[in-house]
């Protein structure tokens, strides 16, 4: 077996055990679930803190990795609080008002451990260890609120599906058309295979896939095409951000969870940055149906 086919095999094999994974967390239960997105905040907290060690910072990576899950478990107890009883509303918010606080205490923190340190780079060091969080904690536990505001209040799990199959059919269609059609470079400074064909096509595709979400879903397709165009656009603008911190330090890949598709960062890069602004959008679109 030569190489191109053993990486093609290895890629496809990877790429099913991970479409299963996903599949699995998100239709078995909200805490499945909120276990996936936990897991994606660690492992890319932690291959962002490598990538800024290898730039020559020194992040605070155990404060960091505690406010981004705290950050999440605040989020995910919000999440349980919007679609709880009322018998269990009085817990939730105490352990909401808990968590705000702890997180309050949590993030001043930084500063102060960092005098200990002797770094000849504090600023960067603090500056790196918030931009994890806000970079990788922050667009996961807001994805907590994906299926809920698309369920219209309801925990619907087939949101949060859709959303991510419609990042996938933006990089499938992307790729298919890149390779067939593509010749106009997109940002050839940070990604030099991307092309504006293909950035056309990924555009198409997540479309396509949004249309597919509304009929599965009985949802809005206007609203879901509408959505999956601020995914894709959003999706690749995530893409070449990572392109970039990885350039920076000359590496390939954030890490190697995934064989033959890199890192947690590698895989869910798209996801990351389109989340707020698709988060966005839909309080936007709620709060416009109130009036």
């Amino acid at each position: 077996m030569n190489d191109k086919l053993k990486n093609f095999f290895t890629r496809t094999v990877s790429g099913i055990v991970l479409f299963a994974v996903v599949l699995g967390a998100i239709m078995w239960s909200k805490w499945s679930f909120g276990v996936l997105l936990l897991a994606i905040i660690i492992g890319g907290e932690r291959e962002f803190y490598r990538l800024a060690t290898k730039a020559g910072y020194a992040p605070q990576k155990v404060l960091g990795y505690l406010a981004g899950a705290t950050i999440f478990v605040i989020a995910f107890a919000c999440m349980l609080f919007l679609i709880s009883d009322k018998a269990a509303t009085e817990g939730l918010l105490s352990m909401t008002v808990i968590l705000i606080l702890y997180i309050m205490l949590l993030l001043p923190m930084l500063f102060v451990c960092e005098l200990f340190r002797k770094s000849s780079t504090p600023i960067a060091n603090i500056g790196t260890t918030l931009m994890g969080i806000v970079y990788v904690a922050l667009p996961m536990s807001l994805m907590l609120f994906i299926p809920i505001l698309i369920g219209k209040g309801e925990w619907n799990p087939l949101a949060a599906l859709f959303y991510i199959f419609i990042i996938w059919a933006n990089d499938v269609f992307a790729y298919l058309f890149g390779i067939t059609l593509g010749k106009h470079r997109l940002f050839e400074r940070i990604s030099p295979k991307k092309s504006w064909e293909g950035f056309v096509g990924g555009l198409l595709g997540a479309m396509a896939m949004g249309y597919v979400a509304a009929v599965f879903t009985d949802g809005n397709p206007i609203e879901w095409i509408g959505m999956a165009l601020i995914a894709a656009v959003t999706g690749v603008l995530g893409d070449l951000v990572e392109s970039l911190f990885k350039r920076s330090v000359d590496v390939k890949d954030s890490g190697s969870i995934l064989p033959g598709h890199g890192g947690w960062l590698d895989r869910f890069d798209a996801l990351l940055l389109s989340v707020p602004f698709v988060f966005l959008y839909l309080i936007l679109g709620a709060a416009v149906q109130l009036f």
